[in-house]
């Protein structure tokens, strides 16, 4: 359906890849990964056509649909949230708009009346084929498995946050039902419960889809096949994101090999030529051997896959009471998010705050972080406890006028440039990165600066709300292995599956108006007891 065949493209000296060459199936469900910077929205712009490749085909059919899905979310205002998704379905929004206007023309019954009849017609008859008269019904179930509810749906589209906006966006694009689906980090504003929905949808989706995702769970019950984009190369893999991983890693073992095996046989023709270069009688043979190496085709020395390391400081022990929530209560306007909240958290235990939206799971932190007093009751932090606490305002407190490494020595400014370097590096800042300036990081970037200058206080207590959001699959990973080697107390709220079931050792349940439920195991204790995988879901296989 869509194929590259030696697809080259670079922008000035940067090459991002150099024969490329792939295919996209009907209904085949695809991963795109690589490192930022390696091409990714690149090769879903040569898709869509809003850029050309330098050298090579892109072959797509004439008539496919193509839906795409990006980052940047344009103006959205002077509709209902309803009216805004029905309106980016594409060519049914365009039929129900004609016929809303040749009904207003009939009933003027002027002199045209026949014409305006035929014409509806045949609008009505490509409207009822495009599925139009259910169109607001499959709008209502989009926007309420991403999490609208329906006091959103009904609202000016303008009021709601940029958050909200890029679900309406995403909406918008599975209710135009192309041909193919390009989505560009679909899960980064959405919660659990909306990311299983999502999940399920792709999953039983007709045409195409593909991706690029941070989320591990999505691309290993979603894709069928992975795309990646590393070092101007691109490869295939058939099979899930554990798949890719597995069969990547023993590439890499295999190139390597096969470099180290050339390099020790050039090694060996060299120290033969140089032996005997003087040598006459060995003149014939040296030629000979010299025409050999220059006939062999170099294998290029294989890029090796650094794993960031962030390397905490041990902190100091806490008292083994490290925070006491007792009879807690917070009132918003006519809504009671928390009414007489107990709960106790000791020195060591990971404890995951699991809730739909509404339930209070961030007003919990921020109480708990002393950013918001409670109404009623009280919390209180045990003997010797630091806390580190990070939400996503914090990202925002960056001075955009700071570089990377200015940020960090304005938050330690006695500590030395080498350790500073070293720390900018523990959290992916390698090399020139350390002199962005913050304005021009990604979000990515911005949350990996606010965890370096949280983390490297070493404190005993770490809050954590959504730590995980807009970092990729490697920064995760990263993240979760320093996580789980750290010796103090964590709360904390994600909606990464992944991050769930390796840190949480403890599970608190919170739902409006119903009293907390706590489950004294791991995450995966808590989903086979529950029988979901997120408050209010059953459990998706």
């Amino acid at each position: 359906m869509i194929s590259f065949t030696n697809v080259t493209k670079q922008y000035g000296a940067q090459v991002l890849f150099v024969d490329a060459s792939f295919q996209i199936n009907a209904g085949e469900k695809v991963g795109l990964v690589g490192p930022n910077g390696s091409g990714k929205t690149t090769i879903f712009r040569l898709i869509t056509g809003e850029e050309s490749a330098d050298d090579g085909n892109v072959e797509r059919p004439r008539k496919l649909r193509i839906g795409y899905f990006r980052q940047d979310v344009g103006d959205m205002q002077g509709r209902t949230v309803l009216a805004e998704t029905i309106a980016g379905a594409g060519e049914v929004a365009e039929m129900g708009e004609e016929l809303l206007k040749l009904e207003h023309k009939m009933a003027e019954a002027g002199d045209d009346l026949d014409k305006v009849i035929e014409r509806f017609g045949v609008v009505q008859a490509r409207y009822q084929e495009l599925g139009g008269y259910e169109i607001e019904a499959r709008a209502h179930t989009i926007l309420a498995g991403l999490g609208l509810q329906p006091d959103q749906v009904t609202g000016d589209v303008g009021k709601l946050s940029g958050g909200w906006k890029m679900r309406v966006a995403l909406a918008q694009i599975l209710l135009l039902a192309p041909d193919a689906l390009l989505l560009d980090e679909p899960t980064n504003y959405l919660d659990i419960e909306s990311i299983i929905w999502l999940e399920a949808f792709l999953r039983d989706y007709p045409g195409a889809v593909m991706m690029t995702c941070h989320d591990r769970d999505v691309m290993n019950r979603v894709v069928k096949k992975i795309i990646e984009i590393d070092g101007g190369q691109v490869r295939s893999y058939t099979g899930d994101y554990d798949f890719y991983e597995g069969a990547r890693a023993l590439d890499a073992l295999q190139r390597e090999a096969a470099f180290e095996r050339q390099q020790a046989m050039l090694a060996k023709e060299l120290r033969f030529v140089e032996r005997f270069r003087a040598q006459a009688s060995k003149a014939s043979q040296v030629q000979s051997r010299l025409k050999k190496l220059d006939k062999i085709e170099r294998i290029e020395e294989p890029r090796r896959l650094v794993e960031r390391q962030f390397e905490f400081k041990r902190p100091p022990r806490s008292g083994d009471d490290v925070i006491k929530v007792e009879k807690v209560s917070k009132i918003y306007g006519q809504r009671r998010v928390h009414d007489g909240l107990d709960l106790l958290i000791r020195r060591g235990e990971r404890w995951a705050v699991m809730g739909e939206n509404g339930a209070g799971k961030t007003t919990l932190l921020k109480m708990m972080a002393g950013v918001v007093p409670p109404d009623g009751g009280g919390v209180t932090l045990g003997a010797s406890v630091t806390m580190g606490y990070f939400a996503q305002h914090q990202m925002e407190q960056l001075e955009a006028g700071h570089s990377v490494f200015e940020e960090l020595q304005h938050h330690a400014p006695t500590t030395g440039i080498g350790v500073l370097r070293n720390l900018a590096g523990a959290f992916g800042f390698v090399g020139d990165d350390v002199e962005k300036p913050v304005r021009v990081l990604s979000g990515g970037e911005r949350a990996r600066l606010a965890l370096a200058k949280i983390l490297f206080d070493a404190p005993n207590l770490l809050v954590l709300d959504e730590p995980t959001n807009h970092l990729d699959i490697t920064t995760k990973r990263a993240l979760l292995k320093a996580l789980g080697e750290y010796e103090g107390t964590v709360v904390f709220v994600s909606h990464d599956r992944a991050f769930l079931r390796a840190l949480a050792t403890r599970v608190i349940e919170l739902a409006p108006g119903v009293a907390p439920h706590v489950y004294g195991g791991p995450y995966d204790e808590y989903v086979a007891t529950t029988g979901h995988e997120a408050p209010g879901m059953r459990a998706l296989g």
